[in-house]
């Protein structure tokens, strides 16, 4: 029997988001902010957009999932009106678990349908916690008892990362969590299902006893209720909790869908997972807020290697009509020849989250006749901050027009302590600053919020970048990721751009490695093509070439066998840097030991353990004489980074 259903008048419905008018100038943008925010964004909620959608859209497509990478299969379809009829039952089977709106429920999904059922339906009633089923169970468990987790919806299979049995171990290690709900592969017979614990659901079934046409909480949600707590990418160190608002979350959908034209005749293929930020909200509220139809490619979305050697035979096949990838996505793509397939109805290609190598935009473009559109997005920002619109083809590193309502200052990089930051005309490249109604609540940790913003009240971004004549903003990098040899700042993406025009080159990054005199030296690390062949000196010749400042070129171009990456594919440079660290650190010390009169047996001596945790680790044979010991010692602890020097009985 399904509960009784609460008796109450429902909302009046707001039309979907449309855009306004095509944006093609700064002007533009202007006009969008002709009248006043509230009066413009009147829905209240991401739960309003989707009764909204359903209103307006009813049994047209919102979701299309593909079981398999094989174009001819035929997917499974979701309309707007199952969506959100999906979206009640979640929320009102949570409700009777007795989640409330200051609530956490968990969600550790692979790509599918369900994922948005968890999402946006623990939104309608509580506050959801998406993860990356990819970090530890130390992470995970962290997390979730930050958060408070008292639910978890996972994946009920170990195919997709272990997230089964990781699912069953956190419940030992978090207190808070209370029910567990398995949502089973979409190819299970239910005879196959497993027994559960006391303590498990099957989601499915239980969400299918609710009321699918209302939410029985009777719940008012306000703009500023928080709806998620987004963990951060991680490429800082530990993962920290971004906490988002309705509001935040609502104004992304509805800028998006005015810089990117988005509408009821489009077809994302969205191979972002959903616990990142640019495939929640840019990616798909956004999509779903105006009428279009998302495509979710396999559980293991861009990860699965088959749909990206069918990438195009699967635009042809959905007629998708937006392209969004990282840089190492188009990158995998570029590789995959077309081999006949209609790619026509392609009219927006987007990327961000990673700089955009200027050989990479070149040959989509040649290859595809695809112009590469890039925009900045970060989890603070509720996945975006600013966008270049289909109508504006900007140059590479131009990430468009910072939204409407928003606001944006380039200041000084380096400001004396209690000085407010000087602003900088345009042109001139320092810090990127905004205000903005998607600039998130701030981290679960008021620490991390202070570090966040200014004095003043506006989010540090980190980037570095300037504006141009017509209004667009241009980055130049991260203020981490510059690379500062001597009080001279050196952009990492000059030596990857000139690594990048080199055909022997897969993927290339530029860190800072540490030296005592100079603070940083750059050194490259890069992958090469399959069967490729290249010495470093030929590499350095190259770059020599390219790079006209010689404080810029690098040191060491260093050869891996595979690039570190996040798990939404950007390239990991805290690694670069530490295996940076390490190269120098080893060749240092056998420096030392080569002064010493010890060449014979250098290489039994000593040991660098770049994956020593947080710092560079190396190991000495104790056996080595004292001041040699001490002479490496010293060298080291001039370095401007931390070595921690153990002295062992063999290094072997």
């Amino acid at each position: 029997m399904k509960p009784e259903q609460a008796v109450s008048t429902p909302a009046p419905f707001d039309p979907p988001f449309a855009a306004l008018l095509p944006v093609r100038t700064a002007a533009d943008v202007r006009l969008l902010e002709a009248r006043p925010l509230a009066e413009t964004v009147t829905a209240r909620s991401t739960y309003a957009l989707f009764r909204n959608a359903a209103h307006a859209f009813g049994d047209k497509t919102a979701l299309t999932f593909m079981r398999t990478a094989d174009p001819a299969d035929e997917p499974l379809r979701w309309s707007y009106r199952e969506l959100l009829a999906g979206i009640h039952q979640t929320a009102n089977l949570l409700h009777t678990l007795g989640i409330g709106a200051r609530d956490t429920v968990a969600a550790m999904l692979p790509g599918c349908l369900d994922y948005h059922l968890a999402h946006w339906g623990t939104q309608a009633v509580g506050i959801v916690q998406p993860l990356n089923p990819l970090l530890s169970e130390e992470k995970l468990a962290s997390l979730m008892n930050t958060a408070q987790a008292r639910i978890l919806i996972a994946y009920g299979s170990d195919a997709e990362s272990g997230i089964w049995s990781k699912a069953q171990r956190l419940r030992t290690l978090v207190p808070t969590l209370q029910w567990v709900l398995r949502v089973a592969p979409h190819d299970e017979p239910i005879q196959a299902r497993p027994d559960l614990p006391a303590y498990t659901l099957n989601f499915d079934l239980a969400r299918f006893e609710q009321p699918d046409d209302t939410l029985i909480s009777d719940r008012v949600i306000a703009p500023d209720d928080i709806a998620a707590y987004f963990h951060t990418g991680g490429t800082t160190g530990a993962p920290k909790l971004a906490i988002h608002t309705h509001g935040n979350q609502v104004f992304t959908a509805w800028a998006a869908v005015q810089l990117q034209g988005a509408g009821p005749t489009d077809t994302v293929i969205n191979g972002y997972p959903l616990f990142h930020v640019a495939g929640v909200l840019p990616a798909s509220l956004a999509s779903l807020s105006a009428g279009a139809n998302i495509v979710i490619p396999t559980p293991a979305l861009l990860r699965n290697r088959d749909v990206v050697r069918n990438y195009w035979r699967l635009v042809e096949k959905y007629r998708a009509t937006t392209l969004m990838g990282v840089p190492t996505v188009l990158a995998a793509l570029a590789e995959v020849p077309l081999d006949g397939a209609d790619i026509s109805s392609l009219r927006y290609c987007r990327t961000g989250a990673a700089p955009l190598p200027a050989e990479l935009a070149a040959r989509f473009e040649r290859l595809f006749g695809l112009h590469v559109h890039e925009s900045l997005g970060m989890t603070e920002m509720a996945g975006i901050s600013s966008i270049t619109p289909p109508n504006v083809i900007g140059p590479v590193n131009c990430v468009g027009f910072p939204l409407p309502y928003a606001r944006m200052r380039i200041v000084e990089l380096d400001v004396a302590g209690g000085q407010p930051a000087r602003d900088l005309p345009p042109g001139q490249a320092g810090m990127v600053l905004f205000k903005s109604p998607n600039v998130f609540a701030g981290f679960m940790d008021p620490d991390d919020t202070r570090r966040a913003f200014t004095d003043d009240g506006w989010l540090i971004t980190g980037d570095v970048g300037f504006l141009d004549a017509e209004g667009r903003l241009n980055l130049q990098g991260r203020a981490k990721d510059l690379i500062i040899r001597g009080g001279h700042n050196i952009d990492p993406k000059t030596i990857e751009d000139a690594l990048a025009s080199h055909p022997a080159i897969r993927m290339c990054a530029a860190v800072g490695a540490p030296d005592a005199y100079a603070g940083e030296l750059p050194m490259a690390f890069v992958t090469l093509m399959d069967n490729a062949q290249v010495t470093e000196e030929a590499l350095l010749a190259h770059v020599a070439q390219r790079v006209d400042e010689a404080p810029a070129r690098p040191k060491r171009v260093i050869v891996i066998d595979e690039m570190p990456m996040t798990n939404v594919g950007k390239i990991y440079k805290p690694d670069l840097r530490r295996l940076a660290t390490a190269h120098t650190v080893a060749t240092l010390t056998q420096q030392a030991i080569d002064q010493a009169g010890l060449i014979e047996v250098a290489t039994d001596v000593f040991r660098v353990l770049p994956d020593a945790q947080p710092d560079v680790g190396l190991e000495i044979d104790r056996r080595l004489p004292a001041a040699l010991k001490a002479q490496i010692k010293d060298t080291l602890d001039r370095l401007p980074v931390k070595v921690t020097l153990t002295e062992v009985t063999s290094t072997q």
